[in-house]
């Protein structure tokens, strides 16, 4: 089990923070990723794509979500499906902290995951 306020913290210093729930650092069996995401009012996920597929479950807040040439807003209760290589990513339009939970599969190598949080790579 995990406790998100235990998970460690990943940004790069653009009012987006991930927190690793579960993941081949933790469970190197593993073939998925979870991240519990929060994006402060104004800020927005840099657009990038990668392998896996993955799902956005919208937990709180508002936003407008941006895969491949679909672009569309976004609220608690919301699933985003994001095709394997599709670009993607979310800004939040509200005055709230937009929360939402990542689910990608088969799960991102740990250095994949430090190199896009350095800033380089396309996690």
């Amino acid at each position: 089990m995990s406790d998100r306020r235990d998970s460690p913290a990943l940004s790069r210093g653009d009012g987006v923070v991930s927190r690793l729930l579960h993941s081949k650092e933790d469970e190197p069996d593993t073939e998925l990723t979870v991240t519990w995401v929060e994006v402060e009012p104004g800020s927005e996920q840099v657009v990038h794509s990668h392998r896996p597929e993955q799902v956005y479950v919208v937990v709180a807040g508002e936003g407008r979500m941006h895969v491949g040439k679909e672009k569309r807003d976004v609220s608690a209760g919301d699933v985003v499906h994001i095709p394997p290589n599709a670009e993607h990513g979310i800004r939040n339009t509200s005055d709230e902290t937009l929360e939402y939970v990542s689910a990608a599969t088969p799960a991102f190598p740990p250095e994949q995951v430090q190199e896009f949080y350095d800033g380089g790579g396309s996690a």
